[in-house]
């Protein structure tokens, strides 16, 4: 009762922290009569006499109410429409890289011009993250007017930009996409044995667009890139004919779930027998990730279960499904035991690179995201960490 009673003479902590933020708005609107009588040219030259004061050692917090005057002024000029004061500390949040909650029709867009062009004259680049190409590439379209006449370039990352585009894009001082066009842009690059076939250059500063649908919906799935590997059908079928050679006491058979799994001594017998045949070693490079790639599943699971053309996975995030792996296992212990030869034909596809966009995010130096529909309690504990 007593903490209602606060609240409603104090406000709550997002409240105050919000009311202390109009000193700043004050200095910005209080610079808003001299910005006006600037001309076209003068406002354009503002942004290479603020990169000179952050040359000289000022920081951006201290540049930030002239910065945030010129953009305003530049946003009427260029897109007829000026940033209330409820925008600019929404600016002002984004800046500080906190969640700034906003309602439709509150000026989003808007309003995340003023923190990007803050933080674009370091030169260290800015990424826009929104939640699908058309929202890019529109939004790169209406507000790179106001960062053209700002004389800061803008670019686009769209599916189907050939890797010189992507890497002039990424030069750029302010760089829209996806998600999915960043974070696999990302894996690509990771892939890469030459630095300069790199096509992104070290995060920076990014802001997300609908945070609950990128880092929440969307991270559920993470990013998978992956690429044919070598044919292992012959492989299989070696490993096939060891298999009769197992007696009762190197595995153990669960009848109820159709299940086999290999014992210790089991293991040891597999891993002879592969030595026997010369193919040890080359079973040494077969992932394992069956149940933790357990000792006892190593030998045949690696060579024969692992399977993509019959083992099932989650579609989603492509998890290999270890109940089904065991059952496969029992299937072909069964099947040898009848003296059926297991004939397979295929061409694996091994996973390549994989990162989920949590953790693709956490890169950048300072995060910052916009959420529309979501009050951020849905999405954050009370430590203030994602409830991923």
């Amino acid at each position: 009762m007593f903490d209602a009673i606060a609240r409603r003479i104090f406000g709550s902590a997002n409240d105050r922290y919000v009311r202390g933020l109009s000193s700043t708005v004050d200095q910005i609107n209080a610079l808003e009569p001299e910005v006006e009588k600037l001309t076209d040219e003068d406002l354009s030259g503002r942004t290479n006499l603020l990169k000179e004061r952050i040359s000289n050692g000022e920081t951006l917090d201290q540049i930030l109410p002239d910065a945030f005057a010129t953009v305003r002024e530049v946003a009427k000029r260029t897109l007829g429409e000026r940033p209330y004061d409820v925008q600019l500390v929404g600016a002002i949040v984004l800046h500080r890289g906190m969640i700034a909650e906003m309602k439709t029709g509150e000026g989003k867009t808007l309003t995340s011009t003023m923190a990007v062009y803050l933080n674009a004259l370091e030169g260290k680049g800015v990424h826009i993250v929104t939640v699908n190409d058309y929202l890019a590439s529109r939004d790169a379209d209406w507000m790179g007017k106001v960062y053209d006449m700002l004389g800061l370039t803008v670019g686009c990352v769209i599916p189907n930009l050939a890797e010189s585009e992507r890497a002039e894009a990424y030069r750029c001082d302010i760089t829209y996409g996806t998600n999915s066009e960043f974070g696999f842009d990302y894996l690509r690059d990771n892939m890469k044995f030459d630095l300069d076939e790199m096509v992104q250059r070290p995060f920076n500063y990014g802001i997300v667009d609908e945070v609950d649908s990128i880092l929440i919906d969307e991270a559920r799935t993470p990013l998978i890139i992956s690429g044919a590997s070598e044919d292992s059908s012959e492989l299989y079928n070696q490993v096939d004919k060891l298999i009769p050679n197992l007696v009762p006491e190197d595995y153990e058979k669960d009848e109820k779930v159709k299940a086999v799994t290999l014992t210790d001594q089991g293991n040891e017998h597999v891993e002879e027998l592969l030595s026997w045949v010369g193919l040890k070693q080359r079973m040494q490079a077969f992932p394992s990730e069956l149940s933790g790639g357990e000792k006892q599943r190593v030998a045949i699971a690696r060579a024969v279960i692992r399977r993509p053309d019959i083992l099932l996975a989650d579609e989603p995030t492509g998890n290999v499904d270890p109940e089904m792996a065991e059952r496969l296992m029992y299937l072909f212990v069964e099947l040898n035991k009848l003296g059926t030869t297991i004939v397979i034909a295929t061409h694996d596809n091994g996973l390549v690179s994989k990162i989920g966009a949590p953790r693709l995010h956490l890169e950048t130096g300072k995060l910052l995201y916009l959420e529309g529909t979501r009050p951020p309690s849905e999405f954050l504990n009370q430590d203030g960490e994602f409830k991923i």
